[in-house]
Formats: structure tokens, C-alpha cells, sequence
């Protein structure tokens, strides 16, 4: 089976791109495993000192792929919340990695591509590159990437973006703090091999505490984070299998407005 991901190490770096192009680095259930089990390794691994992540093609991620969401339609509660909870291991691992992590956004990001940003410690995005939280399109929520997206952007820009799903551009993503940097898509790797080269000179040890302080002081480190992923993950599972959850996965699969779109 082909591997979602493609690594490359060299120069004490990890870089990660997602590697399903044809799909535009959609998400399914095999990239997220994957993704989960690669973050940790590269955490545990003493030859790498920061991690890069990014997308192959045009896309940096489209979100949920479709043939994934079909399986959301037609999954039970428990099943929507079990492949919820998944995602949100991913997140939470990405976020807590004690190494640094540099987000290339090399195109377009939606849905749980925002949360791969959104968990990152620098996020670099080509100009040309689109934002969007288009969840309550389906009749769903961005519910598992909700505490670092609003931990990226702030409650009060989230309150917009949540509830409009409108497509906003890099330099509105940047200046809400999506995104650190918005650049040339041709000065793309010459400004994060700037920022690795800045993050070269910092002694390991002392990243990883700065991280963590950074972390905890921001409150991302709370004791009950844990029950949060689960108090989301049986959200999104509730409105998945939920009668306007169900339209909203249904009209978007038969690519046709949701019922209450129509007017």
C-alpha cells in the first residue's frame, strides 16, 4: 500500500509532506494513522531537531476526503466518535511534540488542514494559499481542531470564521494569526530555510522548555485536555448522525445545497 506521507531527513530536519496529491492531502483514516505514528517517532528520534510539515501538489489539505466522509454518513454514533477521538490524537500530538514544528503551507487549507496549521509552532504560507472552516456548510463543527485553532486566531475571529465557512485568504489568515509569514509561492523555501536556520542556532533542551512553557502558560497544557478531545470528539459524532448532519454530509456528497440552503 502506498504510504500517505513522504519523509525525507537530512541535516537534522524532518520533512514531512502529506502525500496524497490526486486528493489534494485530504485526510482519511490511513494518512491519520500514519501521520500519528511518523510525529512520534520523529519526536523520539535524537538525529532529528525540527519537524517541517507540508503537502505535496498544490494543496498543503482539503480536509476530510470524500470517500472518508462517505464512511462518516453511514457510520453509527460510537463509530463517528472512535474515528473523531483518532483525529484528535493527531492533533494533540502534533501540538505537544517537544521539538520545533514549521507548517510550509504551500497552497490551500480547509477544515482539518487549518488544524494542522493551527498546531504548528511557525506556520509560513504561500500568498496564494486559501483558509477555510466550511463545517456548518454540512451541518457539522470544527469541533476536534477547535482549541488550537482558537488558540492560533483568538475566540473572537473564530466566532466569525466558525459560523460563516467563508474562504479567506493568506493574508487574512496572517493577520488573525493563522500564519506567521505570507510569501511569494517562489520565496516559499528560501524563507523556511531562513527560519531553520534560525532555529539551528537554539541549544535542543531549551527549545523544548521554551515550547513547553509557551504551552502551559497559554493554557494548551490544561489537565483536562484529554477530556476535552473526548467532550469534542462525541460532539461532531452527535451532529454527524444528527438529522441536519446527515443532509448537510448527504447534499455535499450529491454535490447539491443542503435543504436549508436552497431559499
Amino acid at each position: 500500500m502506498a504510504s500517505s506521507l513522504d519523509i525525507v531527513i537530512a541535516q537534522r530536519v524532518a520533512r514531512v509532506a502529506l502525500n496524497r496529491p490526486q486528493v489534494h492531502n485530504a485526510f482519511d483514516d490511513a494518512l491519520v494513522a500514519e501521520l500519528t505514528e511518523t510525529l512520534g517517532k520523529l519526536d523520539r528520534d535524537p538525529a532529528v531537531r525540527c519537524i517541517v510539515l507540508t503537502g505535496n501538489g498544490s494543496t498543503f489539505s482539503a480536509g476530510a476526503d470524500l470517500n472518508w466522509m462517505r464512511g462518516m454518513a453511514r457510520a453509527s454514533e460510537a463509530e463517528n466518535r472512535n474515528d473523531s477521538e483518532r483525529l484528535a490524537a493527531l492533533m494533540r500530538t502534533l501540538n505537544t511534540l517537544a521539538k520545533p514544528t514549521l507548517a510550509r503551507v504551500n497552497g490551500s487549507a480547509y477544515g482539518g488542514g487549518v488544524g494542522l496549521v493551527a498546531c504548528c509552532d511557525i506556520a509560513i504560507a504561500a500568498d496564494s494559499a486559501k483558509f477555510g472552516l466550511t463545517e456548518v456548510k454540512l451541518g457539522l463543527v470544527p469541533a476536534v481542531i477547535s482549541p488550537y485553532v482558537i488558540a492560533a486566531i483568538g475566540a473572537r475571529q473564530a466566532r466569525r470564521l466558525f459560523v460563516t465557512a467563508e474562504i479567506f485568504d493568506a493574508a487574512y489568515a496572517q493577520r488573525i494569526g493563522l500564519v506567521h509569514e505570507t510569501v511569494d509561492a517562489s520565496a516559499l523555501d528560501e524563507t523556511v530555510e531562513r527560519v531553520l536556520h534560525w532555529l539551528a542556532k537554539g541549544g535542543p533542551l531549551a527549545q523544548r522548555e521554551a515550547k513547553h512553557l509557551a504551552l502551559e502558560l497559554g493554557g494548551a497544557l490544561e489537565r483536562n485536555s484529554g477530556q476535552t478531545d473526548m467532550k469534542n470528539a462525541a460532539l461532531i459524532a452527535r451532529l454527524r448522525v444528527s438529522p441536519e448532519g446527515q443532509e448537510g454530509l448527504i447534499a455535499f456528497l450529491d454535490k447539491r445545497p443542503p435543504n436549508w440552503a436552497k431559499d
